[in-house]
């Protein structure tokens, strides 16, 4: 496969900025065809991105030759149908996180992979983010010493800022997104704490709807035991004053300690030697280095820059975070 010819499932507005527009500002790398269900979104899509082809029906841009990878951006209880229809016709894919909507889905999302010469990688894109992977450095450098525990605290109001915005909110569905708000920006966070510590030995945590404004439960908490012994507590409150919000995450070492937003833009490095905050800038298409990973993947030119594998051990810590009390 020389050229990626990408077709989108799903054409929404997390797709406007934050991924769309890179298909074709990689090399051998081209966006051909778009769908929606809604025909007239499509096409408008496609009119104002310069798309070539547009679908309302998933089937039709899974069958059109010019397609030979497709990208998942559907709400989450779509994604195994689309990934399973994919992968038997020989596509690539690229979904988007949370993979599934629960382990059960991305076991057999990885089964039907393993059982065929498709490629697929999980959205976890802050993997290839400038900023996670100085994190990364900061951890294998000993900058902090010996990680001992990872706080998390993401809370926030009932209308956080840091979701996309869409027409209904599908993320306050469960049927539709597994959970709440904590299946959408979970996924990001943990995903890290896998990318940076390796394998998890336990896990446990609980939910509970505090607020009934919706049918997702709003507070999430979790604890993670590495193999390494590295301890991370996670705590997520979609119900708190808007004065209180926070999303902060502390490193803590024997010798010092690494503070980061997972949906800003510094990182802070406090050690023996003083404290340093490195400000950082996104790309203009905050998926763009990920996908570029994701294209010498699909060409045999670069390993899977996230597994569906790795997906499933997130979606078990996931499902274990959110038992309802």
């Amino acid at each position: 496969m020389t050229t990626i010819q990408w077709g989108i499932i799903g054409c929404g507005n997390v797709t406007e900025k934050k991924s769309g527009q890179a298909y074709n500002k990689i090399n051998d790398s081209s966006l051909v065809a778009v769908m929606r269900r809604d025909a007239a979104k499509a096409a408008d899509y496609a009119r104002r991105h310069n798309v070539g082809k547009w679908y309302s029906e998933a089937e039709k841009l899974m069958d059109d030759p010019d397609v030979n990878s497709v990208s998942i951006a559907t709400p989450p209880a779509y994604h195994l149908e689309y990934a399973l229809a994919a992968i038997k016709k020989g596509l690539n894919v690229y979904v988007e996180k949370p993979v599934t909507r629960n382990a059960q889905e991305a076991i057999e999302m990885a089964e039907a992979v393993r059982k065929s010469n498709a490629k697929l990688v999980v959205a976890h894109y802050r993997r290839a983010l400038p900023m996670f992977l100085h994190v990364k450095n900061l951890l294998e450098t000993d900058a902090i010493g010996e990680v001992r525990t990872v706080q998390i605290r993401m809370w926030q109001n009932r209308e956080p800022k840091l979701i996309a915005d869409s027409e209904t909110n599908w993320r306050l569905n469960p049927e539709l997104s597994g959970g709440g708000y904590f299946h959408d920006l979970a996924p990001h966070q943990l995903d890290l704490m896998l990318y940076y510590f390796g394998d998890p030995e336990h896990y446990n945590g609980y939910s509970l709807n505090q607020g009934e404004f919706s049918a997702a439960d709003d507070h999430v908490c979790g604890q993670i035991v590495f193999r390494n012994k590295v301890v991370v507590n996670g705590s997520w409150c979609f119900n708190v004053a808007e004065s209180e919000r926070t999303d902060t995450c502390e490193i803590i070492g024997t010798k010092g300690k690494i503070t980061f937003p997972f949906f800003g833009t510094w990182v802070t490095c406090k050690n023996e030697a003083g404290e340093e905050t490195t400000n950082f800038t996104h790309p203009e298409h905050i998926q763009q280095p990920m996908i570029e990973k994701i294209v010498a993947y699909f060409k045999g030119e670069g390993p899977n820059p996230c597994t569906i594998d790795e997906a499933v051990v997130l979606m078990k810590v996931m499902d274990s975070f959110a038992k309802s009390v």
